[in-house]
């Protein structure tokens, strides 16, 4: 189909003429100067006949077969042609029109993304606008139909399968929090198979801790490799990497601990796992277990990832940094400064490490003078106050 917009008046005529000698069209630019020629040529001789040739490059030429018309009617012909274009133009779809029906049909999930490019005229446009309604709100009693015509079977129970993982894993949420366990083990189960590490994850933390299915440590094991297997190398900005990093640390305690004969222990592996979750993915809960394997060899290396867990508001990491400092600390300032952070933990301890914690803070608050107390009161307030504002203020409603 020729764009009488974009081609030049001159080739227009030759075409129009049935000339046989236009072998190429390749830009406009030249077209104003073969018309200027051919106006050239019919000055100077009334009327021609013949072939006009305008080189514009070695791979490109324009032949153009002319077949001889006065002066007046080449001006005729040349109105008559603009007219044309510019009843083409009014007609032609706007630029914004065309885009704007591209990215509403665009689809994602499963793989696959349809759009439409371009529109020819408007009432296209709208005919296209109305099949996408008819098809998100229906018509009327009407079945829903199949790819391929047929009527789909309203009493076909849609299963894990028939959804993308990523729909899969968000039907498997949806039916862990409503309490179908059973449904939501299928729905994970499928995504995870198909790469969604979240879902993996997920499947690893139920079997971990028997929660909806028997407890089972070996498939837990499987399943966090899973994760680390595939998406171990992702970077640490990415919206799973809290996942993937959980896998690591529980991977780490499998290998530190075993699972019977099946998963020897390895304390040498598991410092490898959680150090690469402690480092690359910055994982509070890694620097804790971390911190933990060197406390008994390497208490300065222990400080350095307590620490590190401990300004993230890991609270059993508070505890144990406060219980490594005040045991090397030389001074008051440092035994003090350890009986803080004892302290802080203390006051953020939950149900399932008060008891521990407390003990511990006990311990220490018991060897410790009345000037560490004093000092480490004033500095477990100060964090509070700056840190947790909300439970500084309770401390002080207490306390009152």
């Amino acid at each position: 189909m020729i764009d009488h917009q974009g081609i030049g008046t001159a080739v227009v005529w030759a075409l129009e003429a049935g000339g046989s000698g236009l072998n190429c069209i390749r830009g406009m630019n030249d077209n104003s100067r073969a018309q200027n020629k051919l106006v050239r040529h019919q000055r100077a001789l009334g009327r021609v006949s013949g072939t006009i040739t305008v080189k514009k490059s070695p791979r490109s030429c324009h032949n153009h077969a002319v077949q001889g018309r006065s002066l007046a009617e080449m001006h005729r012909y040349s109105r008559q042609q603009q007219e044309k274009r510019q009843i083409l133009q009014a007609n032609r779809p706007q630029r914004n029109e065309c885009e704007g029906m591209s990215s509403l049909l665009q689809m994602n999930d499963s793989g696959y993304q349809g759009v439409i490019q371009t529109a020819y005229g408007r009432g296209f446009a709208r005919l296209v606008a109305v099949c996408m309604l008819v098809s998100c709100i229906g018509l009327g009693d009407y079945r829903a139909q199949a790819f391929d015509g047929t009527p789909a079977d309203p009493d076909t129970e849609i299963g894990p399968q028939d959804l993308s993982p990523s729909e899969a894993l968000r039907a498997g949420a949806r039916q862990y929090y409503s309490g179908d366990k059973e449904a939501a083990l299928n729905s994970l189960r499928y995504a995870a198979d198909h790469g969604q590490s979240m879902a993996a994850w997920k499947l690893g933390e139920m079997y971990a801790h028997g929660d909806g299915v028997q407890e089972d440590d070996l498939k837990a094991f499987e399943y966090y490799s899973q994760v680390v297997r595939e998406h171990g190398d992702d970077s640490p900005t990415d919206p799973d990497a809290p996942f993937v990093a959980s896998a690591f640390v529980a991977l780490g305690n499998y290998y530190r601990d075993g699972i019977g004969e099946r998963v020897t222990a390895n304390p040498a592996r598991a410092k490898q796992i959680f150090t690469h979750a402690a480092s690359y993915f910055g994982d509070a809960d890694a620097q804790f277990e971390l911190g933990r394997m060197y406390q008994g060899s390497n208490a300065r290396m222990a400080v350095r990832w307590f620490n590190l867990a401990a300004i993230k508001g890991h609270v059993g990491a508070q505890a144990r940094l406060g219980e490594t400092l005040f045991t090397i600390g030389q001074s008051d300032s440092r035994k003090a400064r350890g009986l803080m952070w004892l302290s802080v933990a203390l006051e953020q301890a939950s149900a399932n490490n008060e008891a521990w914690i407390r003990n511990l803070h006990e311990k220490y608050f018991g060897l410790a003078s009345e000037l560490v107390r004093a000092q480490s009161r004033d500095m477990s307030s100060k964090w509070l106050s700056n840190n947790r504002p909300e439970l500084y203020a309770a401390q002080q409603t207490t306390t009152e």
